[in-house]
């Protein structure tokens, strides 16, 4: 019966520390979106999330960490590093609509984007906390030859037209339907991601 008691204790620290950090996360990618990285706070966060700061600070560490994680919630890529190498090519590319296009995220997601370009703290948090493990996966399922850097190029084709579509609002990219982006797209990312012969 201790023993019971003991694992049902131990569940439930476990249930209240992913409920308190979904809250966290939550706030800080609210108070990104809204106030940039700059001007959101550890304090603002814990406020709206209605947590202490030493919480916030405890669960994640530093304002840095939290960023990477509020970054890492609004594009997740479970579907993206799942792919097969033939699966990859559309991955990519709805892993990149389905954080844009829902009128829900968008906000969220291109602040994430903006803070990343503007703040140096951001751009490290994104870059090695976010994007690298995703794309190391990529690397491993493209294979062979050359396998990193053309992780790395399907990713920047993906963030040259999530930057140019979304932030830039360049009219060709904006007046697109996702059917005519599939379109042009799908073929280079194939040629991307197919073997090297």
């Amino acid at each position: 019966m201790e023993r019971e008691t003991e694992e049902a204790a131990v569940v439930a620290r476990a249930e209240r520390r992913r409920r308190s950090d979904a809250a966290i996360v939550a706030a800080a990618r609210e108070l990104f979106a809204e106030r940039g990285f700059d001007r959101t706070t550890i304090r603002a966060v814990a406020d709206r999330a209605g947590v202490d700061p030493g919480l916030v600070m405890q669960n994640f560490g530093s304002k840095d960490a939290l960023f990477a994680a509020a970054a890492r919630w609004s594009a997740p890529i479970e579907q993206l590093v799942a792919a097969t190498r033939d699966e990859l090519p559309a991955a990519a590319l709805h892993h990149v609509l389905d954080a844009f296009e829902d009128p829900r995220e968008r906000a969220a997601a291109l602040a994430l984007m903006r803070s990343s370009l503007t703040h140096e703290a951001a751009r490290v948090a994104m870059r090695d906390e976010v994007l690298a493990p995703a794309q190391e996966r990529v690397a491993d399922t493209i294979g062979g030859p050359d396998a990193a850097l053309r992780a790395a190029v399907l990713n920047a084709c993906m963030l040259g037209v999530s930057i140019s579509r979304y932030l830039l609002e360049v009219p060709a990219l904006v007046d697109a339907d996702t059917a005519d982006l599939e379109r042009i797209l799908l073929p280079a990312l194939e040629r991307i991601t197919e073997p090297i012969r």
